[in-house]
């Protein structure tokens, strides 16, 4: 089956956050939007259908999320995609990835407690850590001294990992992972990995599963398909807690304190159709973002050729560092941007990167073209 990821779906007037909630960080409604990570394409067909036969059933009772349908499809998604057997008595679900993560570090934190992180960092993992009143220690991605230099601090409890990382789109290797791991045993951290990008590694890369290195580690792996299949406003995550005792705490949590216990039944109809029928579309949309990052390496190469940006690891934001060539800051490029080329192209402070920025081209060719082509005459007239 082929799929059509070219033609653009109106997304105005849906009450979407990327192109209608524009003014939440911007000054104009009327940019051009490549910010929030979500996607400009529907969802799969195979999708679309499963969900068309579950709304035309049009009853909409409380839901257990503890079937063997939802529970197998993410089993066989695991084995089949990452050759990796993960055990389903661990799966625990929530509202969203971030949801989670907040859950998780209220059981294994305290008030002033370190929460360790990688920088550039999503921004709502900081708005996670900082809301909890936990203190946030970054590190940079290759700072492996810096990690462990905060993981040894004392009050150090959780590290947040980002895999694959977002921004930079890095996905990390076996080494990495077995080194990460232990320096987690050897300091007695707990490891949260947020694997939402994990479907969107590039070809001649591959995601490795949290689940393979825990042993010895109070650990979590959290994720969800909505990255992969844009499905995020049906508002469904899942993970895996490792301890026993840590997943039976989770779970009555969730249910009970935060009365979270019957999950929408969208969000399920959505991961079961995803994984059993949805690879193909996931393999499609791989290769076409891949096509627009390439497009942003063959202009920004053309246009920047000392920048030496290359296409990322992983997912389909373009991550870029334009202090090579002078800019430093964002306020000068960003008014340029707004102002002149009339985008939403986000700046690298709020990823704790300034002179950076986070380009989304998970979205139809020709949107991809306006938005690196405007980047590119941006960045030129900034630094002429």
């Amino acid at each position: 089956m082929t799929y059509d990821f070219d033609t653009p779906v109106d997304r105005r007037g849906t009450w979407c956050v990327q192109w209608d909630g524009i003014t939440d960080r911007f000054p104009d409604p009327d940019l051009l939007p490549f910010t929030i990570s979500d996607m400009d394409f529907a969802c799969p067909p195979e999708v679309l259908t499963a969900l068309g036969e579950r709304l035309a059933h049009g009853v909409f009772g409380y839901t257990d999320w503890r079937n063997d349908d939802f529970k197998g499809a993410i089993r066989d998604w695991y084995r089949d995609r990452y050759a990796t057997e993960v055990d389903v008595e661990r799966l625990v679900f929530g509202p969203s990835v971030l949801n989670q993560i907040a859950q998780l570090l209220r059981m294994w934190t305290r008030e002033g407690d370190g929460v360790v992180l990688h920088t550039p960092t999503y921004d709502g993992f900081r708005k996670a850590v900082l809301g909890a009143r936990r203190d946030l220690r970054a590190v940079g991605v290759d700072d492996w001294a810096g990690l462990e230099r905060e993981l040894a601090r004392p009050d150090s409890r959780v590290l947040v990992l980002c895999s694959p990382h977002n921004p930079t789109g890095h996905v990390w290797t076996d080494a990495e992972l077995r080194r990460i791991a232990d320096l987690a045993r050897r300091h007695d951290v707990a490891v949260i990995s947020d694997e939402i990008h994990s479907d969107l590694a590039h070809a001649g890369r591959r995601h490795l599963p949290w689940t393979r290195y825990g042993d010895g580690l109070r650990w979590a792996l959290v994720t969800s398909g909505s990255k992969s299949f844009n499905f995020p406003a049906l508002s469904g995550s899942y993970g895996f807690v490792g301890d026993p005792g840590d997943h039976a705490e989770f779970v009555r949590r969730m249910g009970h304190d935060e009365g979270l216990e019957s999950p929408p039944v969208l969000a399920l109809t959505a991961h079961i159709a995803a994984y059993r029928e949805g690879g193909p579309w996931l393999d499609a949309l791989r290769a076409y973002t891949y096509g627009n990052l390439r497009l942003v390496e063959e202009r920004f190469g053309a246009a920047f050729p000392g920048l030496g940006w290359r296409v990322p690891e992983a997912g389909y934001l373009a991550w870029i560092d334009l202090r090579p060539l002078g800019i430093t800051e964002d306020a000068g490029l960003q008014r340029v941007l707004v102002e002149e080329e009339k985008v939403a192209i986000m700046p690298g402070s709020v990823y704790g990167a300034p002179g950076f920025v986070r380009l989304n081209v998970g979205c139809p060719r020709g949107k991809a073209e306006a938005g690196v082509d405007a980047l590119v005459r941006a960045v030129t007239r900034v630094i002429a």
